[in-house]
């Protein structure tokens, strides 16, 4: 009051509002005084804060009199107000306007958040800190703004150190400003390191009569000192906070006489910890935090404050980690439905002073007029042995059970009733009844085992069944014997357990290996009847063969995985007129269907060239064939050709197949192919045919996708590969097929192999051969191979 009577005029303030009800209500003076006075003790306010409000009431500039001189001071654009450099009358707007706002808080932390609102633009403030002094003079953080939780938590409580500035200007009564954080750090303890996050500071005391008892900080971002106007008003706020702080001692001992007396009367009559809480909503009505407005003397928190220590304080500035836990989920809950909440029991963890506290605890909360009182229970080693014991056995769903044979007292947990799927009303059974429970099967060895462990101490692990509600489960029994000192048993020990999940698991395992074993016994045999029947159907000549005039070789490789055999397939035959037939077929899937219908096309394919057929009308037929077969879903592609000896023209079709790739003087190419789609696509397929005159020296490969396929390469990529090998092993000597597929299948092979190699001979050399020809006309006459793997 001094300080302001000195710079801001106190008594013109007071005669001004005194002026406005004047003016308002026609009263005399003291009439107006009266009222003042009496508006400050009803709305629980000091006569200054009373003045502010008051005068913060009239109008604006505009809105006032003629006459009256504008205010200096001019509101902007984004509604904050921006302290002048000098003025008594334009602080005192400035503080009525603080004031206004100062009225309608209710706590210490709704305080600082109001004070940093309006002095974040009027002295570019950026966080609010106040700390009350406690009777060992340390010190109790009761209020922030523009701190997150954690830190607020670990900068709590501060020691009674000298170096503490908070505490240094509540003791000298005057202001400290820290602006050089180098200086100031060895001066003090600099709250929230590393100090250059606030390199500008201060701390004023809060006057309260003769002596101070809350500071209050303002920490800037700014490196820059504090303007003369920015000290005097901050001197002037810490003024104007001393009836608020007040007020709210004020209000809680009027709580606690009134409506908290009888509950904090109770419950200082009870053992135990308890506390009474008052929710505090927001505007909305939403439970914003709750105020502990009575308790136990029993009551200890996790900081070790008791009782009366924790009467007025918020849950949220005590403890910020609650926040969003299923213990506030629960305590809004119950005051929502009115029904009591039970919490299982939780670990609260803390951080003070970067000191770690734990503690575990079982919460209960219950309506209680407009609030909640709440219970708990600090659990204890021995209590928290026995939860995590429970929790073993509920988790390995195993019960212990003891019988002691002489006193015949029984005593069992409660997972043991679960196990054996009786319910905590029944009583429990005598040892040598439990075999009652086993089905019949089992029951005579676990009443063996029993009989043995009474008579001789022997201890038994024994699995047996029993039926429940839920079915058969499949249980253990493990016992041990206490015996006196002539070896009589006479208490035994043991734990029941359910092994039906493990079991049943086994069961399934051992039912999923019988299957697979069956599956692969099956698959064995229709291998080997598919590998025998395309080894009778396609036999293997043991060398090279001369077929009207052409030197033809063959090579067939089954795929080196998998245990079905594929439908790729050859023919190669003299045909009646003295022509020759070359085919390459494939027949999509694998397996005996495979081979079947590979067996149907390879032999109408003869049976219609025989008679007469073109290739094209007889691609057509083997069409029809596949859409008529006993699967009408089987696909193929096909490659055939009928070479004329005497005009050396290969006439040729295909059906969705692979080019057949030509060698000629060095040069290597594929055969643009005719015109048609693989066998069983369509119903009307249209396909073309085209010829091929063959030169002396002429190489001609006929071949399956097998050969040119490789497990993430493109086709092309792989034909690219095929005319590379065979540019470097197409020449020379007949024995280059084998370097060719030792070249192109290095790898292992996904999918069977077929390679017709048609050669023609060089001028000169067919008289040379001709022996070999002659050997081999009536083999010509029939299919021929060429060599295995």
């Amino acid at each position: 009051m001094e300080r302001l009577r000195d710079l801001a005029a106190t008594s013109a303030v007071l005669e001004r509002a005194k002026g406005v009800l004047m003016a308002v209500t026609g009263r005399t003076p003291e009439a107006a005084h009266a009222e003042l006075m009496q508006r400050a003790v009803d709305g629980n306010r000091t006569l200054l804060e009373q003045c502010w409000l008051t005068l913060g009431a009239l109008p604006p500039p505009e809105e006032q009199p003629s006459g009256t001189p504008p205010a200096p001071v001019e509101a902007p654009a984004d509604g904050s107000w921006r302290l002048p450099p000098t003025g008594t009358v334009e602080l005192a707007k400035i503080l009525g306007r603080i004031g206004r706002d100062l009225v309608r808080v209710g706590t210490p932390h709704e305080l600082a958040r109001c004070l940093l609102d309006h002095l974040g633009p009027q002295a570019d403030a950026d966080a609010v800190l106040l700390y009350a002094q406690m009777p060992e003079d340390g010190l109790d953080l009761i209020g922030y703004a523009g701190v997150d939780a954690t830190l607020a938590a670990q900068w709590r409580y501060l020691p009674p150190v000298t170096k503490v500035a908070a505490l240094d200007a509540l003791q000298s009564g005057e202001p400290r400003w820290l602006e050089d954080p180098a200086r100031d750090r060895d001066r003090y303890l600099l709250i929230g390191e590393p100090s250059e996050r606030w390199p500008s500071r201060a701390w004023l005391p809060v006057p309260a009569g003769g002596t101070a008892w809350v500071a209050l900080g303002v920490l800037r971002r700014h490196g820059r000192p504090f303007e003369p106007c920015e000290r005097e008003l901050l001197r002037a706020v810490a003024r104007l906070c001393a009836g608020r702080l007040r007020a709210f001692d004020a209000t809680r001992e009027h709580a606690v006489e009134g409506g908290a007396e009888t509950v904090q009367a109770v419950l200082d009559a009870l053992p135990g910890a308890a506390i009474l809480l008052t929710p505090l909503r927001a505007a909305s009505g939403e439970v914003e935090d709750y105020r502990i407005e009575a308790a136990t003397p029993e009551a200890v928190d996790a900081f070790g404050r008791t009782g009366r220590e924790m009467v007025g304080r918020q849950v949220l500035e005590s403890y910020p980690s609650v926040a969003g836990e299923p213990l506030w989920q629960g305590c809004l809950k119950a005051l929502e439905t009115g029904v009591p909440f039970q919490g299982e029991p939780f670990v609260y963890q803390d951080v003070v002073g970067e000191v770690p506290v734990t503690a575990t605890y079982s919460v209960r909360a219950a309506p209680l007029g407009g609030g909640l009182l709440v219970t708990w229970l600090r659990h204890d080693r021995a209590d928290r042995r026995e939860q995590r014991l429970a929790d073993v056995q509920r988790l390995g769903n195993l019960g212990w059970a003891s019988w002691n044979l002489i006193t015949q007292e029984i005593s069992w947990s409660a997972q043991t009733y679960a196990v054996l799927g009786r319910t905590p009303a029944q009583q429990p059974l005598d040892l040598e009844r439990l075999p009652d429970l086993a089905l019949p099967e089992d029951a005579g060895p676990l009443t063996h085992a029993i009989a043995e462990l009474i008579r001789h101490a022997r201890p038994f692990d024994v699995p047996f069944r029993v039926e429940t509600a839920l079915g058969v489960r499949h249980l253990r029994l493990v016992a041990e014997a206490l015996t006196a000192q002539d070896g009589t048993t006479v208490e035994v020990h043991g734990f029941v357990q359910d092994l039906t999940p493990q079991r049943s698991a086994e069961l399934a395992l051992v039912e999923s290996e019988r299957a697979m074993l069956l599956q692969r016994g099956i698959l064995q045999a229709e291998r080997a009847l598919a590998a025998r029947l395309q080894h009778a159907l396609l036999p293997l000549p043991s060398r090279p063969v001369r077929l009207a005039g052409l030197r033809i070789e063959v090579a067939y490789l089954p795929a080196q995985s998998g245990v079905h055999v594929g439908g790729d397939w050859f023919s190669a035959i003299a045909l009646p007129d003295d022509d020759a037939l070359f085919v390459v077929g494939d027949v999509a899937g694998h397996g005996v269907d495979a081979v079947a219908t590979m067996a149907q096309l390879r032999f109408t394919a003869k049976g219609m060239i025989t008679t007469g057929s073109s290739p094209t009308g007889t691609l057509a037929r083997l069409n029809y064939l596949l859409l008529h077969s006993r699967d009408p879903q089987t696909t193929a592609t096909l490659v055939i050709g009928r070479y004329d000896p005497g005009r050396r023209v290969l006439t040729w079709a295909q059906a969705g197949h692979l080019p057949p790739l030509l060698v000629r003087r060095g040069e290597v190419r594929y055969l643009d192919r005719p015109g048609g789609m693989l066998l069983g696509a369509s119903t009307a397929p249209a396909f073309e045919s085209a010829e091929l005159h063959l030169e002396p020296g002429d190489r001609l490969l006929l071949y399956t996708d097998g050969l040119v396929e490789r497990l993430g390469e493109s086709l092309d990529a792989g034909l690219d590969r095929l005319a590379d090998a065979v540019r470097t092993h197409g020449c020379g000597d007949y024995g280059s097929l084998d370097a060719l597929l030792t070249t192109m299948l290095a790898d292992e092979r996904r999918d069977d192999v077929c390679v017709l190699d048609i050669r023609m001979p060089e001028e000169g050399a067919e008289a040379t051969e001709g022996a070999d020809g002659a050997e081999t006309a009536d083999a010509a006459g029939t299919d021929t191979a060429g060599r295995g793997a």
